[in-house]
């Protein structure tokens, strides 16, 4: 797809989006172009970004559409997320996750579930259920198993996986009944005119509270130390007076443990079948997360043992 002299292809990111930035003079504008699951990448983004907007979050606004052609035009955040902010010197991360958390705590409160999308049909934020937790969980023991284990044990693997998933998933205790980013971590956060705005959030869901705690935290694209993530953790707490904390720790291990399998498999399935082999650098980490999450935690006895024949630790 090719758009006028005055726009930029710019960097593509895990989707099939293609991304443009559009100058004509001093202003500027982002096109998202998307023939591929374009109702989730176009309408249903915009339907999310207008429920956040609604709610005094900032997110993109929708400048122009053409459903038709498969794209939309919408506001311009630039080019500083807070990952690139956190990559130079001197910058207090702290004090700028404690303004993250105030913001989480904002897009936790929304109440609001459905609205008229850009083609006048109503949308509603669907649920985080437990068969599309096991459906990403999944992701896991159907792409990253293929290069370490041959067909037969595969499927033995596959087979035990599943089981232990199930129970994992039967042992959070929180209700789905909050907004759920999905992707909340300081890729899609940006600094814009000293404010935090929010993009790619159109895979949104009604879910458990922990969810994007535990993205921002257990971020598989920015490595942080035990200690800044405990900080990070116990200020949450510290703006949550009605929640449980056991029940929270507990959910926050099991879905950060999830969270972080998926993404095991999505960038193995990306390297595999796009090949987009950068992200395979990023898999070590995400091993280090689930270590970190499940060593100490007897729900996970049953995983690490299965895990054990993929030899993650080494």
């Amino acid at each position: 797809m090719k758009f006028s002299k005055n726009s930029q292809k710019l960097k593509g990111d895990a989707s099939s989006r293609i991304f443009y930035r559009k100058k004509i003079k001093k202003k500027s504008s982002i096109i998202i172009y998307s023939k591929k699951n374009k109702k989730t990448n176009l309408l249903n983004y915009d339907s999310v970004n207008k429920i956040l907007l609604k709610n005094k979050i900032l997110a993109p606004m929708l400048l122009s559409k053409n459903y038709s052609k498969n794209f939309i035009e919408i506001e311009d955040f630039g080019n500083q997320t807070i990952l690139k902010l956190f990559n130079k010197k001197k910058i207090n991360k702290i004090k700028i996750y404690k303004e993250i958390i105030i913001l989480l705590n904002k897009l936790q409160s929304i109440r609001q579930k459905r609205v008229k999308n850009f083609n006048n049909k109503i949308y509603t934020i669907p649920i985080y259920t437990s068969k599309i937790l096991q459906k990403e969980a999944n992701l896991f023991s159907e792409w990253y198993i293929k290069k370490k284990l041959n067909k037969s044990e595969q499927k033995e693997f596959k087979k035990s996986f599943n089981k232990i998933i199930q129970k994992l998933i039967k042992k959070i205790q929180q209700k789905n009944d909050t907004f759920v980013h999905r992707d909340f971590h300081i890729s899609n956060l940006m600094m814009v005119k000293n404010k935090i705005g929010i993009i790619d959030s159109q895979d949104a869901l009604l879910g458990n509270k922990a969810y994007d705690l535990a993205s921002l935290i257990d971020d598989v694209r920015f490595k942080t130390n035990r200690k800044l993530k405990n900080e990070i953790f116990d200020f949450y707490l510290t703006t949550q007076k009605l929640i449980n904390k056991k029940s929270f720790k507990n959910d926050f291990n099991i879905i950060s443990v999830l969270r972080n399998l998926k993404i095991i498999g999505i960038f193995t399935r990306l390297a595999v079948r796009d090949n987009k082999k950068s992200y395979l650098r990023l898999i070590p980490y995400a091993w280090s997360l689930i270590k970190l999450r499940s060593e100490n935690d007897y729900n996970f006895k049953d995983l690490n043992n299965l895990l054990k024949v993929l030899n993650y630790n080494k």
